[in-house]
């Protein structure tokens, strides 16, 4: 791996940038010695990126088990939404 000085890499920074994602780091030097690494940072990336989860449900169980979980769970419903919200979840 090349080792740059300051200048050069005050010179050439987008090409050292990119050299950085295409190998990983860059090296740079400092005059009085220093050693500096000039690395691409990791992207944290989405937190809705999951993986899948197979069910094996067959066409409609979905359905039923919304609906069975949501009469089920009528205290929830009627403490976070009120009455209203909790008449429409029945209704579907």
């Amino acid at each position: 791996m090349k080792v740059y000085t300051y200048s050069e890499a005050r010179q050439r920074l987008a090409s050292l940038l990119e050299q950085s994602r295409r190998e990983g780091q860059v090296q740079i030097r400092r005059r009085d010695g220093q050693l500096f690494v000039l690395r691409p940072a990791s992207g944290a990336g989405s937190p809705l990126d999951v993986p899948a989860v197979t069910a094996h449900l067959r066409s409609g169980e979905l359905a039923v088990l919304l609906q069975e979980s949501r009469e089920t769970g009528d205290r929830f419903w009627r403490s976070r939404w009120g009455r209203s919200m909790r008449r429409r979840a029945k209704r579907s």
